[in-house]
């Protein structure tokens, strides 16, 4: 193969080959969010709950750990009955008396003698040490060690620190004679520590553990987790981080290939666009990043994770089929990360299906607190009946995982500024924006409006005409008529040179010739994209303004350049619109029904069979300058948009009945 033939391939499956990168890099990413540490086979079981699986039995032997709470409640019964060893220091006393000999100078004589006096009292019974690291030091007993013999003595038969009020002599006087023996007193606290059992025996392999149906007594579930210890200790023996993540990238990528191969066969065009596809796998990465993250700080919180935001956000700007293979997908990926899947694909599949369902019809914002409400009393409502299930009781219940619902549900909020924030990056449209746009009262219908008010109530007719047609034929009826509402305000640049606009017998391309009168018209285009991105209008909208007139021709001029100029080549490329000619329903729809509408105001009749013709003739020379081949309408569709074009423009363009003028009378009654 030639290098021209492999670089024309290339360039053939661009895209195919960039949403396949796409897909890599997610699938490569996510696993290095979560902890990398691996861990051995885990079971799902709750104290006080029956046990639903299998018969459990001992697939090796392993030692039975005490509870935590029993070791660590004898360890610190140990520290407190825990012996305090002590040796005297017979210099002690003479080195306080140096002490406080040289404090003479600054003190009163009296002051001085009175501190002998006490030196004298406390040495005779003996000056204590106190060590820091001794908690409750007085309710100790103590061991006073004379070369290898020690007598055991209480705390209170000698003076400490707390004992001596005068801080004077407490600070800067006093010396221990009995000093305290910390390593004596550390090979004491070891001895009795190591003394502490640690386990409960021994399950040999091959003994049954629980049996299926069995409560789950304190007793069984401390050996259930003694021996998912003991499997976690196995585990990290032969674990591999590599093998691991190469095996959890895998199952990621597998995922999402079974996402991508629904998207081909149910939702092509998604696909198409880039955009939307790196949408869609940023918002994949960003959730599973905020699960890792609770991973890190306490995998107990997974369920606190706004998983929901997934379908939210899918719904919100597509479908509810894409919304629910996006969150299932996620779900599944996610379920491969963290502790107890089977719990976490059960709670965020339900929960996940009834968002999907509220989110119906979102147009209006404050919904966005109803579908919180819907998230948290579907997670309740699992973890209340399932414990019910488990356990036949609601004993067990804690409100630490209502609480965990509950910021779950306020944090599916985040929702709403991450709508915001995407439509900005991807240039993707909500309906909640369209909602926003279709109101008059938006600056850019507002000025329209002012100064052109023939182009404005125009579009008003066309935007209403192609909602109600949209609904017809099926399409997204709210983006047509938004995009109805602002294909045409590029003609704010000159609103006087379209008819729509004069008011008066002054036409301005009386003083133009052809060529600058097209130019005029034509430009409109290029100036309503100008004006839309000064406006902010999405890219979606936009498409309106590129497409309403596609690479049609503006005749009127032409017809008028040809009949000048009889004799002489005219070239149509200057009166042709630049284009491009609609790609989707919706932009043909508009396109269809901005002529019709303008047309049919020209009709000097406006009876059926007029606004028939004209109808037929503007859609088939539509279809003759191949207007409509790049969008996805069937004939049969085409042929519903002419039947709905004539029976609705025959309805608002009909005769009205002319009622007699009443006569003027003198008298009302007589």
């Amino acid at each position: 193969m030639s290098t021209k033939n492999i670089i024309s391939d290339t360039v053939k499956h661009l895209p195919l080959i960039t949403r396949s990168l796409l897909m890599l890099a997610t699938a490569a990413i996510i696993p290095l969010l979560f902890p990398s540490e691996g861990k051995g086979d885990h079971y799902d079981y709750a104290e006080g709950g029956i046990w639903r699986s299998n018969d459990l039995v001992a697939p090796h032997d392993f030692t039975v750990v005490r509870p935590q709470a029993e070791v660590d409640s004898e360890v610190e019964e140990a520290r407190n009955n825990l012996l305090l060893y002590y040796h005297y220091d017979n210099s002690a006393y003479n080195r306080a008396l140096e002490r406080v000999n040289t404090l003479a100078g600054s003190y009163p004589e009296s002051r001085i003698r009175q501190m002998q006096r006490k030196i004298d009292s406390i040495y005779r019974v003996g000056y204590m040490e106190m060590p820091s690291d001794v908690p409750n030091f007085k309710q100790h007993d103590v061991v006073i060690l004379e070369g290898n013999v020690g007598s055991q003595h209480s705390v209170s038969d000698y003076v400490c620190p707390l004992d001596v009020r005068d801080s004077l002599l407490r600070e800067q006087v006093l010396v221990p004679s009995i000093v305290y023996d910390r390593n004596r007193t550390k090979l004491e606290l070891d001895s009795r520590l190591s003394q502490l059992e640690t386990s409960n025996g021994m399950v040999r392999q091959g003994e049954l553990i629980i049996a299926k149906g069995e409560l789950v007594t304190p007793e069984k579930a401390q050996i259930v987790r003694s021996l998912e210890q003991d499997n976690d200790r196995r585990y990290q023996q032969h674990y591999h981080p590599l093998g691991r993540y190469i095996g959890q990238a895998a199952l990621c990528l597998f995922a999402l290939v079974a996402l991508f191969l629904f998207m081909r066969n149910t939702r092509h065009p998604i696909l198409e666009d880039a955009s939307k596809v790196t949408f869609i796998m940023v918002l994949i990465i960003i959730v599973s990043a905020m699960t890792a993250l609770v991973q890190y700080i306490n995998a107990d919180w997974v369920l606190i994770v706004p998983l929901c935001v997934v379908p939210i956000m899918m719904r919100v700007f597509f479908d509810m089929r894409v919304a629910l293979y996006v969150h299932v997908t996620t779900v599944i990926i996610l379920a491969n990360m963290v502790a107890n899947p089977f719990e976490f694909i059960f709670y965020q599949l339900i929960a996940g299906m009834m968002t999907i369902v509220t989110v119906r019809n979102f147009e209006e914002r404050s919904k966005f607190f109803l579908v919180a409400g819907v998230i948290f009393l579907s997670y309740s409502l699992i973890y209340t009946f399932g414990v019910l299930s488990q356990e036949s009781t609601l004993e067990s219940i804690t409100a630490d995982r209502y609480l965990v619902f509950f910021l779950n549900a306020l944090l599916s909020l985040l929702a709403y500024p991450l709508i915001y924030l995407f439509e900005r990056v991807f240039g993707l449209t909500t309906n909640l924006t369209l909602m926003e746009l279709s109101s008059t009262n938006t600056p850019a219908l507002r000025e329209l409006s002012r100064n052109a008010p023939g182009t404005f109530q125009h579009s008003m007719q066309v935007a209403n005409i192609c909602e109600d047609l949209m609904n017809e034929i099926g399409g997204n009826a709210l983006l047509a008529k938004v995009g109805a509402l602002y294909h045409d305000i590029g003609k704010l640049q000159a609103p006087l040179y379209f008819t729509e606009n004069q008011n008066s017998e002054f036409n301005p391309h009386d003083e133009l010739d052809n060529l600058e009168s097209a130019a005029i018209i034509i430009s409109h285009v290029p100036d309503g994209i100008v004006l839309a991105k000064q406006y902010h209008l999405p890219t979606s909208v936009q498409d309106f303004i590129r497409t309403h007139h596609g690479t049609t021709v503006t005749g009127y001029f032409y017809a008028k350049e040809c009949a000048a100029h009889p004799d002489e080549p005219v070239s149509i490329a200057d009166f042709r619109y630049n284009g491009p000619s609609p790609f989707s329903r919706e932009t043909a729809v508009v396109m269809m029904v901005d002529s019709v509408e303008a047309a049919c105001k020209s009709l000097k009749s406006h009876d059926k069979e007029s606004i028939d013709r004209l109808v037929d003739n503007i859609i088939d020379d539509k279809i003759k300058q191949n207007q409509l081949q790049n969008c996805d309408l069937t004939f049969g569709e085409v042929t519903k948009i002419r039947s709905f074009l004539k029976s609705k423009l025959v309805s608002i363009y009909h005769s009205r009945i002319s009622y007699p003028v009443a006569q003027e009378t003198n008298k009302i009654n007589n």
